[in-house]
Protein backbone atom coordinates (compact mmCIF):
# COMPACT_ATOMS: atom_id res chain seq x y z
CA UNK A 1 0.00 0.00 0.00
CA UNK A 2 1.32 3.50 -1.18
CA UNK A 3 0.96 7.11 0.58
CA UNK A 4 1.36 10.33 -0.02
CA UNK A 5 2.71 13.03 2.26
CA UNK A 6 2.99 16.32 1.45
CA UNK A 7 5.42 18.27 3.80
CA UNK A 8 5.04 22.03 4.04
CA UNK A 9 8.52 24.08 2.89
CA UNK A 10 8.91 27.57 1.42
CA UNK A 11 6.27 28.68 -0.21
CA UNK A 12 5.39 24.34 -1.56
CA UNK A 13 5.75 21.41 -0.24
CA UNK A 14 7.85 18.36 -0.61
CA UNK A 15 6.13 15.30 -1.76
CA UNK A 16 7.11 12.01 0.27
CA UNK A 17 5.87 8.67 -0.53
CA UNK A 18 5.49 6.16 1.94
CA UNK A 19 5.50 2.49 1.09
CA UNK A 20 4.08 0.80 3.78
CA UNK A 21 5.48 -2.75 5.19
CA UNK A 22 3.79 -5.47 4.57
CA UNK A 23 3.34 -8.40 7.84
CA UNK A 24 5.46 -11.22 6.09
CA UNK A 25 4.58 -13.23 9.31
CA UNK A 26 4.34 -12.95 13.22
CA UNK A 27 8.07 -13.55 13.24
CA UNK A 28 8.49 -9.96 11.61
CA UNK A 29 10.57 -7.37 13.78
CA UNK A 30 8.27 -4.85 14.03
CA UNK A 31 10.76 -2.85 15.29
CA UNK A 32 12.56 -2.53 11.98
CA UNK A 33 14.21 1.34 11.33
CA UNK A 34 12.51 2.83 8.45
CA UNK A 35 13.87 3.49 5.07
CA UNK A 36 14.74 7.07 3.48
CA UNK A 37 15.34 6.98 -0.35
CA UNK A 38 16.85 9.90 -1.87
CA UNK A 39 17.29 10.00 -6.12
CA UNK A 40 19.87 11.72 -7.92
CA UNK A 41 20.37 14.74 -10.28
CA UNK A 42 17.34 15.06 -13.22
CA UNK A 43 15.57 12.26 -11.46
CA UNK A 44 12.62 11.77 -8.77
CA UNK A 45 11.73 9.58 -6.73
CA UNK A 46 9.96 7.10 -8.94
CA UNK A 47 13.22 5.37 -9.77
CA UNK A 48 13.15 3.39 -6.45
CA UNK A 49 9.10 2.78 -7.13
CA UNK A 50 6.06 2.74 -9.30
CA UNK A 51 2.65 2.82 -8.22
CA UNK A 52 2.02 -0.74 -9.92
CA UNK A 53 4.43 -1.79 -7.29
CA UNK A 54 7.52 -2.33 -8.79
CA UNK A 55 11.20 -1.15 -8.05
CA UNK A 56 13.69 -1.55 -4.70
CA UNK A 57 11.09 0.67 -2.09
CA UNK A 58 8.12 -1.29 -3.21
CA UNK A 59 10.57 -4.73 -2.98
CA UNK A 60 11.92 -3.66 0.22
CA UNK A 61 8.09 -2.98 1.55
CA UNK A 62 7.72 -6.23 0.86
CA UNK A 63 9.90 -7.97 2.78
CA UNK A 64 8.77 -5.47 5.53
CA UNK A 65 10.28 -2.19 6.02
CA UNK A 66 8.59 1.13 5.87
CA UNK A 67 9.92 2.86 3.51
CA UNK A 68 9.72 6.66 2.76
CA UNK A 69 10.84 7.98 -0.65
CA UNK A 70 11.46 11.66 -1.19
CA UNK A 71 11.15 14.23 -4.17
CA UNK A 72 13.10 17.06 -3.79
CA UNK A 73 12.00 20.45 -4.09
CA UNK A 74 10.59 21.33 -7.62
CA UNK A 75 10.85 17.35 -8.83
CA UNK A 76 8.37 14.75 -8.87
CA UNK A 77 5.08 15.76 -7.10
CA UNK A 78 7.02 18.42 -4.75
CA UNK A 79 5.31 21.86 -5.26
CA UNK A 80 6.12 24.37 -7.38
CA UNK A 81 8.12 22.27 -10.12
CA UNK A 82 11.14 23.71 -11.22
CA UNK A 83 10.60 26.85 -13.79
CA UNK A 84 12.80 29.70 -14.90
CA UNK A 85 11.69 31.29 -11.90
CA UNK A 86 12.84 28.76 -9.65
CA UNK A 87 15.86 29.84 -7.66
CA UNK A 88 17.47 26.65 -5.05
CA UNK A 89 20.28 24.08 -5.66
CA UNK A 90 21.33 21.56 -3.61
CA UNK A 91 22.52 23.60 -0.78
CA UNK A 92 18.64 23.49 0.26
CA UNK A 93 18.15 19.79 -0.37
CA UNK A 94 21.30 19.01 2.10
CA UNK A 95 20.66 22.25 4.97
CA UNK A 96 16.92 21.91 4.63
CA UNK A 97 15.14 19.58 2.71
CA UNK A 98 16.82 16.02 3.63
CA UNK A 99 16.75 17.19 7.24
CA UNK A 100 12.90 17.55 6.91
CA UNK A 101 12.15 14.39 5.40
CA UNK A 102 14.44 12.51 7.93
CA UNK A 103 12.62 14.31 10.93
CA UNK A 104 9.35 13.45 9.50
CA UNK A 105 10.10 9.58 9.33
CA UNK A 106 11.36 9.62 12.40
CA UNK A 107 7.96 10.78 13.93
CA UNK A 108 5.63 8.73 11.57
CA UNK A 109 7.12 5.64 11.70
CA UNK A 110 7.72 6.04 15.80
CA UNK A 111 11.27 5.15 15.12
CA UNK A 112 15.01 6.10 16.98
CA UNK A 113 16.58 5.71 13.59
CA UNK A 114 16.42 5.83 9.96
CA UNK A 115 18.25 3.54 7.08
CA UNK A 116 19.78 6.64 4.74
CA UNK A 117 19.78 4.89 0.86
CA UNK A 118 20.29 7.12 -2.45
CA UNK A 119 21.22 6.54 -5.97
CA UNK A 120 23.98 8.58 -7.74
CA UNK A 121 24.42 12.35 -6.94
CA UNK A 122 21.32 11.67 -4.02
CA UNK A 123 23.86 9.79 -2.23
CA UNK A 124 26.69 12.99 -2.47
CA UNK A 125 23.72 14.85 -1.14
CA UNK A 126 23.25 12.17 1.44
CA UNK A 127 26.92 12.27 2.74
CA UNK A 128 26.63 15.74 3.10
CA UNK A 129 24.16 16.51 4.78
CA UNK A 130 25.43 13.31 7.12
CA UNK A 131 28.63 15.40 7.31
CA UNK A 132 27.22 18.83 7.94
CA UNK A 133 24.81 18.29 10.64
CA UNK A 134 26.07 16.37 14.01
CA UNK A 135 22.28 15.81 15.47
CA UNK A 136 21.45 13.72 12.81
CA UNK A 137 24.30 10.80 12.70
CA UNK A 138 22.81 9.34 15.95
CA UNK A 139 19.58 8.97 14.13
CA UNK A 140 20.84 7.15 11.07
CA UNK A 141 21.25 3.14 11.26
CA UNK A 142 22.94 2.94 7.68
CA UNK A 143 23.97 4.49 4.36
CA UNK A 144 23.72 2.40 1.32
CA UNK A 145 24.21 4.22 -2.18
CA UNK A 146 23.88 3.00 -6.17
CA UNK A 147 26.31 4.31 -8.14
CA UNK A 148 26.77 7.05 -6.02
CA UNK A 149 30.13 9.26 -7.01
CA UNK A 150 31.88 12.43 -5.83
CA UNK A 151 33.66 12.90 -8.81
CA UNK A 152 34.08 11.89 -12.24
CA UNK A 153 37.72 11.12 -13.01
CA UNK A 154 36.81 8.37 -15.85
CA UNK A 155 38.37 9.01 -18.80
CA UNK A 156 36.46 7.91 -22.07
CA UNK A 157 34.87 9.27 -25.04
CA UNK A 158 31.55 8.45 -23.86
CA UNK A 159 32.65 10.74 -20.35
CA UNK A 160 33.74 13.37 -22.88
CA UNK A 161 30.31 13.53 -24.54
CA UNK A 162 28.25 13.13 -21.53
CA UNK A 163 30.01 15.38 -18.84
CA UNK A 164 32.71 17.90 -20.36
CA UNK A 165 31.17 18.95 -23.61
CA UNK A 166 26.98 18.14 -22.60
CA UNK A 167 27.02 18.61 -18.72
CA UNK A 168 29.52 21.06 -18.43
CA UNK A 169 29.09 23.53 -21.46
CA UNK A 170 25.84 22.69 -23.24
CA UNK A 171 23.86 22.74 -20.40
CA UNK A 172 24.71 25.21 -18.71
CA UNK A 173 23.73 27.17 -21.81
CA UNK A 174 20.33 25.67 -22.02
CA UNK A 175 19.05 26.98 -18.60
CA UNK A 176 21.38 30.31 -19.12
CA UNK A 177 18.16 31.02 -22.10
CA UNK A 178 15.56 28.37 -20.22
CA UNK A 179 16.36 29.59 -16.88
CA UNK A 180 16.53 25.53 -15.64
CA UNK A 181 17.46 22.66 -17.74
CA UNK A 182 14.14 20.90 -18.69
CA UNK A 183 15.86 17.68 -18.68
CA UNK A 184 12.06 15.56 -19.39
CA UNK A 185 11.22 17.53 -22.26
CA UNK A 186 14.69 16.66 -23.43
CA UNK A 187 14.47 13.17 -22.72
CA UNK A 188 17.56 13.87 -20.71
CA UNK A 189 16.32 11.92 -17.84
CA UNK A 190 13.40 11.62 -15.42
CA UNK A 191 12.87 15.23 -14.31
CA UNK A 192 14.22 18.82 -14.63
CA UNK A 193 17.30 20.37 -12.69
CA UNK A 194 17.62 23.70 -11.37
CA UNK A 195 20.31 26.11 -13.00
CA UNK A 196 22.16 26.12 -9.83
CA UNK A 197 21.62 23.25 -8.72
CA UNK A 198 23.10 22.25 -12.43
CA UNK A 199 26.31 25.03 -11.58
CA UNK A 200 27.38 23.22 -8.40
CA UNK A 201 27.27 19.69 -9.19
CA UNK A 202 29.28 21.09 -12.25
CA UNK A 203 32.23 22.63 -9.62
CA UNK A 204 31.61 19.57 -7.28
CA UNK A 205 32.31 16.71 -9.78
CA UNK A 206 35.32 18.64 -10.79
CA UNK A 207 36.61 20.44 -8.28
CA UNK A 208 37.03 20.56 -4.32
CA UNK A 209 34.17 19.51 -2.00
CA UNK A 210 32.56 22.77 -0.81
CA UNK A 211 29.53 24.61 -0.23
CA UNK A 212 28.96 27.21 -2.90
CA UNK A 213 26.86 29.24 -0.51
CA UNK A 214 29.24 29.56 2.75
CA UNK A 215 32.55 27.44 1.25
CA UNK A 216 31.81 24.87 4.39
CA UNK A 217 34.98 22.16 3.39
CA UNK A 218 33.22 18.77 3.47
CA UNK A 219 36.28 17.05 2.54
CA UNK A 220 38.32 18.83 6.01
CA UNK A 221 35.04 17.99 8.09
CA UNK A 222 34.80 14.68 6.57
CA UNK A 223 37.94 13.39 8.67
CA UNK A 224 36.73 13.22 11.60
CA UNK A 225 33.04 11.43 11.12
CA UNK A 226 32.28 8.04 12.15
CA UNK A 227 29.54 6.39 9.97
CA UNK A 228 27.38 4.45 10.37
CA UNK A 229 27.43 0.61 8.41
CA UNK A 230 27.47 1.71 5.00
CA UNK A 231 27.12 -0.32 1.76
CA UNK A 232 28.53 1.16 -1.71
CA UNK A 233 26.94 -0.47 -4.77
CA UNK A 234 28.45 -0.02 -8.48
CA UNK A 235 27.09 -1.11 -12.11
CA UNK A 236 29.75 -2.92 -14.38
CA UNK A 237 27.89 -1.19 -17.07
CA UNK A 238 27.81 2.24 -15.37
CA UNK A 239 30.73 3.64 -17.87
CA UNK A 240 30.12 7.26 -16.39
CA UNK A 241 27.97 8.51 -14.02
CA UNK A 242 28.80 5.79 -11.42
CA UNK A 243 31.69 4.82 -12.72
CA UNK A 244 33.25 1.20 -10.10
CA UNK A 245 36.41 3.35 -9.79
CA UNK A 246 34.74 7.11 -9.16
CA UNK A 247 32.55 4.80 -6.65
CA UNK A 248 35.35 3.95 -4.93
CA UNK A 249 36.81 6.92 -4.84
CA UNK A 250 33.87 8.67 -2.81
CA UNK A 251 34.28 5.60 -0.43
CA UNK A 252 37.95 6.90 0.46
CA UNK A 253 37.25 10.44 0.67
CA UNK A 254 34.53 9.38 2.99
CA UNK A 255 36.76 7.20 4.79
CA UNK A 256 34.91 4.82 4.20
CA UNK A 257 37.31 2.62 2.05
CA UNK A 258 36.72 -0.74 4.47
CA UNK A 259 32.90 -0.34 3.91
CA UNK A 260 31.35 -2.82 2.14
CA UNK A 261 30.84 -2.75 -1.62
CA UNK A 262 29.29 -5.17 -4.22
CA UNK A 263 30.22 -4.72 -8.27
CA UNK A 264 26.85 -5.74 -10.05
CA UNK A 265 28.22 -8.08 -12.87
CA UNK A 266 28.61 -11.23 -14.25
CA UNK A 267 31.56 -11.85 -13.26
CA UNK A 268 30.61 -11.48 -10.10
CA UNK A 269 27.53 -13.86 -10.40
CA UNK A 270 24.78 -11.84 -10.72
CA UNK A 271 22.75 -12.16 -13.92
CA UNK A 272 23.94 -8.66 -15.75
CA UNK A 273 26.43 -6.17 -16.00
CA UNK A 274 24.12 -3.25 -14.63
CA UNK A 275 24.06 -0.06 -15.92
CA UNK A 276 23.46 3.43 -14.12
CA UNK A 277 19.96 3.31 -13.86
CA UNK A 278 19.59 -0.69 -13.93
CA UNK A 279 20.80 -1.48 -11.07
CA UNK A 280 17.23 -0.30 -9.65
CA UNK A 281 14.97 -0.72 -13.29
CA UNK A 282 16.18 -3.82 -14.74
CA UNK A 283 13.16 -6.56 -14.61
CA UNK A 284 15.85 -9.10 -13.53
CA UNK A 285 16.82 -6.87 -10.69
CA UNK A 286 14.18 -8.12 -7.96
CA UNK A 287 15.72 -11.43 -8.14
CA UNK A 288 19.27 -10.87 -8.45
CA UNK A 289 20.59 -8.15 -6.07
CA UNK A 290 17.58 -6.96 -4.44
CA UNK A 291 17.23 -10.08 -2.37
CA UNK A 292 21.05 -9.21 -1.10
CA UNK A 293 19.79 -5.55 -0.73
CA UNK A 294 17.17 -6.91 2.05
CA UNK A 295 19.36 -9.47 3.45
CA UNK A 296 21.71 -6.15 4.35
CA UNK A 297 19.03 -4.62 6.16
CA UNK A 298 17.88 -7.42 8.13
CA UNK A 299 21.62 -7.52 9.82
CA UNK A 300 20.32 -4.58 12.26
Amino acid sequence: MQQSHYLPYRDGKLHLRHLKALPLSSSVNHNRAPILMLHGAMSNGRVFYSPSGKGLGCYLAEQGYDVYVLDTAGRGESEPRISPDYHMGQTEVILEQLPIAHDFVLKHATAEKVHWCAHSWGGVLMASSYIRLAYLRKQVASFVTFGSKRTIKVKSFRKTMMVDLFWNRLAPLMTKYQGYLAADKYRLGMDNESRLSLLQTIDWVRGDWIDADDQFNYTEAVQNIDWPQSWFIAGKKDFVLGNPSDVKDMMKECGLANADYTLLAKRKGFKRDYTHGGMLTDKLAVTDHFPLVSDWYNRF
